[in-house]
């Protein structure tokens, strides 16, 4: 789910400081492998860690977007002069800036949007001819939580999978690459794994339950013994599917 006001951004954004997130983004730079003097561009910027870690590799030309004013905010403060940061939505024709880029790396945005195409058009676009693409996003039905009750954590996650428009993408995009254009499409599954009750799973967790009510006929109640029982799992693991789709403009 995308935050949705200024306390959901800032909560999302201290989830990039777990050490499920700093491994997850170490794996992101080492496939998009930055290279001195290119010109890059990270679509989705989060509060800017990877986006500084790629300009400090690339030097003068990295560039970053994010359509969350929080976001952007907390970014530039990160990233001060080594890249520029704007406050962009990826959409259709025109939506990302300037060009042509040697590499866009695209995290954790397909999956919220409802016109893929026209995205991924764009994403094209923007990148010259050789260019990389790089894309990171979630299979949400692969989440799973510890602790009894898999019944109950189904309908939790289920709910969950109600907030984002696409919630499989990863299963979807590569035909999406093929008729825009890409070439060389590849993938790398890497699950995220952690314990339930610290670090992102508690974040998640957290971004969860305030989610869920009222969806797939859970009550507050029934999300509320739900939280209880997967933060009494301690360091019991919960686990999603992120997926890695590389692709190049020919």
């Amino acid at each position: 789910m995308m935050p949705i006001d200024s306390a959901s951004a800032r909560r999302v954004a201290d989830t990039y400081d777990t050490a499920e997130a700093r491994t997850e983004r170490e794996r992101t730079l080492e496939l998009l492998d930055p290279r001195a003097g290119e010109q890059i561009l990270v679509v989705g910027t989060g509060p800017g860690h990877l986006l500084d870690e790629v300009a400090r590799a690339v030097g003068p030309g990295a560039t970053g977007v994010d359509p969350d004013p929080v976001m952007v905010t907390l970014a530039r403060r990160r990233c001060g002069t080594r890249a520029v940061v704007t406050q962009r939505a990826l959409a259709g024709p025109g939506s990302l800036p300037g060009g042509p880029y040697d590499a866009v790396a695209c995290l954790q945005v397909l999956e919220f949007l409802d016109d893929l195409p026209a995205a991924v058009a764009e994403l094209y676009r923007v990148l010259r001819p050789g260019g990389r693409l790089l894309v990171l996003d979630t299979d949400w039905t692969s989440l799973h939580w510890p602790g009894p009750g898999q019944d109950r954590h189904r309908r939790i996650r289920d709910a969950w999978c109600t907030t984002v428009p696409r919630s499989r993408l990863p299963y979807e995009l590569g035909p999406l690459l093929q008729r825009a254009g890409f070439g060389g499409e590849w993938t790398r599954r890497m699950p995220m794994r952690g314990p339930a009750s610290t670090g992102y799973g508690a974040a998640l967790r957290e971004m969860v339950a305030d989610a869920a009510p009222g969806r797939c006929g859970l009550t507050r109640a029934d999300v509320d013994v739900w939280a209880s029982g997967v933060a009494f799992c301690g360091d019991e693991p919960f686990s999603v599917d992120r997926w890695f789709l590389g692709a190049v403009r020919p």
